[in-house]
């Protein structure tokens, strides 16, 4: 045996979920095929998501872990508690910021109204007219690269990383890499975001490709990461192309400019259109971003699950294969928690919190 537990993929998924399970005791071997994913390509946000309650209980749980190890990480880390602004366009959007309150205050989440004065005092620069905002001063932001690396460098004693690439997932576990040779372990973790298809066929995972741009350094532009709360409508629809304004403010003083989602694609290029779109949506609200240089633009690829939540549990047929794969744009924000949740159903102890929800628990679930 090659370690205890084999984890395929080293990005922020499978680098926390080897940290989890190196501090549970277990030797862990990462294989990483440094072809690049969502964890170099995303925002790096760690925001508490309420669509419903699980995503709720997965991502307050992590964020509450990645506070706890920030006073740990590297500088280079970039780990910023800027918390997450909410903006509300209109009184319609105003009384969802008040129902979104009333969810997060219902799991000891602390948050804050602010009216239209409030909001425009604490960000100048959005424009004028909108209704207000809900602050949510727990999130934050991080650089997840090196995020990831950090972690695979806790616990070092216990985890060794190989870059190579995994051709194939035998029916006993072993794993064949691209020069010919084989790993095993009693244990395998697929947690290599949208490749994980090219092991698994039958994961119903689809790539939802996003449009990213980044401005040069304007340091107090904007001091919060900003969501429309539109958001969850005008982004997370499960079919069609959309966009929505997102914005974060790095600690390099630069902003981060966000979100659109395309579905089934995987050409990795800028399309001008997709962009132009997204910063209109931008400049609604906060115009002075027409006067910004912007530095450079990328896209990368999402892995999305049809339900929108991760599958994280054991394969349903796959005898020694456990699953941390469609996190889609969560990815970062639940790492710890979805590491933390494995860890323990694979150890045999018992999660912080119900893991039913998230388990890959019947073909149902797949395509």
């Amino acid at each position: 045996m090659d370690a205890d537990v084999i984890v395929i993929g080293a990005g922020i998924v499978g680098a926390a979920c080897a940290q989890a399970l190196a501090q549970a005791g277990r030797r862990v071997l990462v294989l990483d095929a440094r072809i690049g994913g969502a964890t170099g390509a995303g925002m790096g946000h760690l925001v508490v998501m309420d669509d419903n309650a699980a995503e709720l209980e997965l991502s307050r749980h992590s964020v509450a872990q990645w506070r706890e190890l920030a006073p740990r990480m590297s500088d280079d880390c970039a780990y910023s508690a800027c918390g997450t602004l909410w903006i509300a366009a209109n009184d319609e959007e105003m009384a969802e910021a008040e129902r979104k309150q009333q969810r997060l205050r219902a799991h000891g989440i602390g948050s804050r109204l602010l009216d239209a004065r409030e909001l425009a005092s604490a960000e100048p620069a959005l424009r004028k007219g909108l209704s207000g905002a809900l602050e949510v001063p727990g999130d934050g932001i991080l650089y997840a690269p090196n995020a990831a690396r950090w972690l695979l460098t806790q616990n070092a004693e216990s985890i060794r990383v190989e870059h190579a690439k995994v051709e194939a997932i035998e029916d006993d576990g072993t794993l064949r890499l691209a020069d010919g040779s084989r790993r095993t372990a009693p244990q395998v973790v697929l947690a290599n975001g949208i490749q994980a298809t090219t092991l698994c066929p039958e994961l119903p995972i689809r790539p939802k490709k996003g449009h990213l741009l980044i401005t040069d350094r304007y340091p107090g532009t904007v001091h919060h990461q900003l969501v429309e709360l539109g958001y969850v409508t005008s982004a997370h629809h499960s079919e069609g192309d959309s966009v929505a304004f997102n914005v974060q403010p790095r600690p390099t003083g630069q902003l981060l400019v966000g979100s659109s989602r395309q579905f089934d694609t995987t050409d990795p290029a800028v399309e001008a259109p997709m962009l132009a779109r997204m910063l209109q949506r931008t400049l609604d609200y906060l115009p002075g971003l027409a006067n910004l240089n912007a530095v450079r633009s990328w896209t990368g690829m999402r892995a999305a699950s049809p339900d929108g939540l991760p599958l994280l549990g054991k394969h349903p047929w796959r005898e020694k294969l456990w699953l941390a794969v469609g996190h889609e744009g969560l990815g970062v924000t639940t790492a710890p928690g979805s590491a933390h949740l494995l860890a323990a159903l694979m150890t045999g102890a018992t999660p912080d919190f119900d893991a039913a929800p998230y388990a890959p628990r019947s073909l149902r679930e797949f395509a």
